[in-house]
């Protein structure tokens, strides 16, 4: 007997999922923040050594960005949690996943400066592009699912772009 996912169950999924890679990020932020590091960019870390001057955007720590933007995550995925907050929250998780391009930008053009390793340069030319994807998802889960007919492609995130349909218990059906 097949089953057919609402738009509705398909959009609730889907924000499951995204809010879920949020919250593990965001804990990834507190548990393993030097991860992170390389990705905030040198103009906006405060420097209380007086090694180097701090720029006009220079107002927070290496680690206070970290913790920040790790909340910030957090905030999103609770927000996608909740389906009378998931459009905004979606907008916002949008925007913020954009924001953070430049620190992927600026950390991939560190790793193949002349301090960069062959690992940084693996990882960030990797984490780079994953941007795009996680991007989109988000931005497709501002849209109000629809009342009626199958659900929209982009709705369920570009990892269930399959279909709605699933036979069912099969998770076989979530690949065809």
């Amino acid at each position: 007997m097949p089953f057919t996912w609402s738009g509705r169950a398909t959009q609730t999924l889907s924000a499951a999922a995204l809010g879920a890679l949020l919250l593990a990020s965001a804990m990834k932020h507190f548990r393993e923040p030097a991860f992170f590091h390389q990705v905030v960019p040198d103009f906006l870390c405060r420097d209380d050594s007086g090694v180097r001057a701090n720029g006009p955007f220079a107002v927070m720590t290496r680690d206070e960005w970290v913790a920040v933007s790790g909340l910030l995550e957090a905030g999103g995925a609770v927000g996608l949690f909740i389906p009378a907050t998931r459009t905004f929250a979606a907008g916002a998780v949008s925007a913020m996943l954009t924001v953070f391009l430049a620190g992927h930008a600026d950390a991939l053009r560190r790793a193949y400066g002349p301090a960069g390793t062959p690992s940084q340069r693996k990882v960030h030319t990797a984490r780079l592009p994953l941007q795009v994807p996680l991007i989109l998802w988000a931005w497709s889960l501002r849209k109000p699912y629809p009342t009626t007919g199958p659900a929209p492609l982009l709705s369920a995130g570009p990892w269930f772009a399959a279909g709605p349909r699933l036979a069912a218990g099969s998770v076989a059906g979530l690949w065809r």
